[in-house]
């Protein structure tokens, strides 16, 4: 074989792009039937999506042997399974979430009174309310209710059978209101929340770890007929490895919105999915309902760097040497230097006081520092935006 045969095949395994995503191929791996007997702890498949019963799992894990048969179970069906599940009655005493619910609507009507809070990623300005690390707020509002409403079996077991133990639980509050808009089509983060020049820089196996990183989660908080837009899925979509490049183009968001699929919810029921499932929160068409869910976000513990680094005080100490070296390093070599020294990542941070901007992630300090170092910003300038960065980040 030639060597250059030899380089184009390597290249094409280790490097994805948005020309090779293939729409048959797609279409083979998602319409293929869910079939029950797969999943002995399931109650239903409906839609081609896995509906448990959350009084029949409890049931099952209440030993060890059958605790690891269930966590084996819905492991699968995250990965190779439709990738969407629901709980149904995972909160049997619904007076948890209602108490939850009024904590909620509570920070929203301040948000409305003080013009704060949070716009979305996926959907129009206005067309829905969002809380911002609603797990928090919830916490420092009420303890004693977060401690009812996260020490949910359900949730627990979902979030240890696809992160394994130690995982770090997050929260935002969707709310959608009569007539809101739904959301476009899209996977979820870490590569979801790219554009394709970003995701197109990472090999293929990142494209696989991407999801094994996060789990998404709903919990209800009220009945959500079809009328009020419960989220559109697309089972088995998340087994498409350029799945995170093939949502941005069109006959893939068109092949979506033809065959989404969407499952009424009550209240207190739960729904987890694999984060590269493709899925959209629905137009709420109803009259009245204000269709309110609390969106988990589980990360694995392994997303997390070995030592505490700070590097504000690491990038403020750099630029002036930066600067000073100017015409001794190449702009690659700068550009080295820095990618060592600055945060290049958005997350995690304080949405509500860094929103995106102009994309679906905020700028990050490595930005920063290139942009004062391509403006030649004093560097008292510099520190203080630096500092400024670092205070939005915080909770």
């Amino acid at each position: 074989m030639k060597t250059d045969d030899l380089q184009k095949l390597r290249a094409d395994r280790v490097w994805l792009t948005e020309g090779v995503c293939d729409l048959d191929e797609f279409r083979t791996l998602v319409e293929k039937a869910t079939d029950l007997a797969d999943y002995p702890t399931a109650d239903a498949v409906e839609k081609n999506v896995l509906i448990y019963d959350s009084r029949k799992v409890k049931s099952a894990i209440a030993n060890p042997a059958g605790r690891r048969a269930v966590l084996t179970e819905i492991c699968e069906a995250f990965a190779d399974g439709p990738g969407v599940l629901v709980f149904k009655r995972a909160y049997p005493d619904t007076t948890v979430i209602d108490r939850a619910s009024a904590i909620f609507n509570e920070i929203i009507a301040e948000q409305h009174r003080t013009a704060t809070g949070g716009g979305d990623h996926f959907a129009k300005p206005g067309a829905n309310d969002r809380i911002w690390n609603s797990l928090e707020k919830h916490c420092l509002a009420d303890p004693a209710n977060f401690a009812e409403y996260y020490g949910n079996v359900i949730i627990a077991l979902a979030s240890e059978a696809w992160l394994g133990p130690s995982y770090q639980m997050t929260a935002q509050v969707n709310r959608v209101n009569p007539g809101g808009a739904a959301q476009s089509a899209h996977r979820d983060y870490h590569l979801g929340f790219q554009s394709s020049e970003v995701i197109e820089q990472f090999p293929a196996h990142v494209h696989r770890l991407s999801p094994v990183l996060t789990l998404q989660g709903a919990v209800a908080h009220c009945d959500m007929p079809l009328e009020s837009g419960p989220t559109l899925f697309l089972p088995n979509s998340q087994t498409y490895v350029p799945g995170y490049l093939a949502l941005k183009r069109q006959e893939f968001r068109d092949y979506f919105e033809t065959n989404h699929i969407q499952l009424p919810l009550e209240k207190g029921d739960v729904v987890f999915f694999n984060p590269a499932l493709f899925h959209a929160a629905g137009t709420n068409r109803s009259a009245g309902i204000k269709r309110v869910a609390n969106l988990l976000q589980v990360s694995s513990a392994f997303g997390r760097a070995m030592e505490t680094v700070n590097r504000t005080r690491m990038s403020a100490r750099l630029f002036p040497a930066l600067k000073s070296l100017k015409g001794n390093l190449s702009q690659a070599e700068i550009a080295n230097a820095v990618a060592a020294c600055a945060e290049g990542y958005s997350f995690p941070t304080n949405l509500d006081r860094d929103p995106p901007v102009g994309g679906l992630a905020p700028k990050t300090q490595a930005q920063l520092m290139h942009e004062a170092l391509g403006e030649g910003w004093s560097d008292d300038a510099f520190a203080a935006a630096l500092a400024e960065q670092a205070e939005k980040k915080l909770s």
